[in-house]
């Protein structure tokens, strides 16, 4: 099973130290994106990268629609990849969806996981009467059909709102070049359980310590969602960073390596 799993997900290990580093990146990227901020931690920790199942370089015929109409279904393939390399006291960094899924992945198996840090989070998208999340169900919904419709032209607009810092173009560049390399009927799929879920439920059931990095100017997953995942949760720390647009580890590694450092050190 364990060679299976490495390849599924397309495992690598890295670093010199003991304690483990999982590291989970969002919807339509890949374990490249990391690649800023993992040389700040190689000496002092074993960092674990993945490529979700549909994403990267993983083995695409893994791929089960109804295994993953949820993302209890790429939860469980994080905690087969602890398993699988026999990991504890993980410390579980998902970026944007993929904090959701460490959320997930921490209930069913807390055991296995010493921290979380969550970049850029969100429960739940979609506003209702009691909760904001950035976008009307019917955005949610236009926003899909025109990913449906047009994945390439979609992927063009939406990753310079995603990524921000407008200065930068290499970034937005290089995240709408990851959406464009992902299979379109997989990448619609996999936004449909990212866009149209609702997690509000289980995050009252996390007890492991979490420290949530939220951006600011950040139009996926605004301020107010960070600060009512922090409320939310048992045993959290947020800190709204200087950084904006939603992928701080990419558009601001340096502090994004200060605050996650800062945080483990103090715990």
């Amino acid at each position: 099973m364990t060679r299976d799993v490495i390849k599924r997900n397309n495992v690598t290990v890295h670093g010199e130290g003991t304690q483990v580093m999982l590291m989970a990146h969002g919807y339509g990227c890949d374990q490249n994106m990391w690649r800023f901020i993992t040389p700040a931690f190689r000496s002092k920790y074993k960092i674990v990268l993945f490529d979700h199942v549909g994403s990267g370089k993983s083995d695409i015929s893994a791929y089960d629609y109804k295994k993953y109409a949820s993302l209890q279904g790429y939860a469980d393939d994080i905690i087969e990849i602890c398993e699988s390399l026999n990991l504890k006291n993980v410390i579980f960094i998902g970026h944007s969806v993929a904090a959701m899924m460490g959320l997930l992945a921490t209930n069913k198996a807390p055991h296995l996981f010493d921290t979380l840090i969550m970049v850029s989070p969100s429960p739940c998208y979609i506003n209702d009467e009691t909760y904001y999340g950035g976008f009307d169900e019917a955005d949610i919904h236009e926003l899909l059909e025109s990913l449906d419709s047009n994945y390439l032209g979609w992927s063009g607009a939406i990753t310079p709102v995603i990524m921000g810092n407008a200065d930068k173009p290499e970034l937005s560049k290089e995240l709408e070049n990851s959406f464009c390399q992902n299979n379109p009927k997989i990448a619609k799929h996999f936004a449909n359980v990212t866009f149209l879920g609702d997690n509000r439920h289980d995050l009252s059931k996390l007890t492991t310590r979490t420290l949530i990095l939220q951006s600011t100017s950040d139009v996926i997953a605004p301020e107010v969602v960070g600060k009512y995942v922090n409320e939310q949760l048992q045993n959290s720390t947020i800190v709204v960073m200087e950084a904006t647009g939603h992928c701080p580890h990419m558009s601001a590694p340096k502090e994004t390596i200060e605050l996650v450092t800062k945080f483990l050190a103090n715990i």
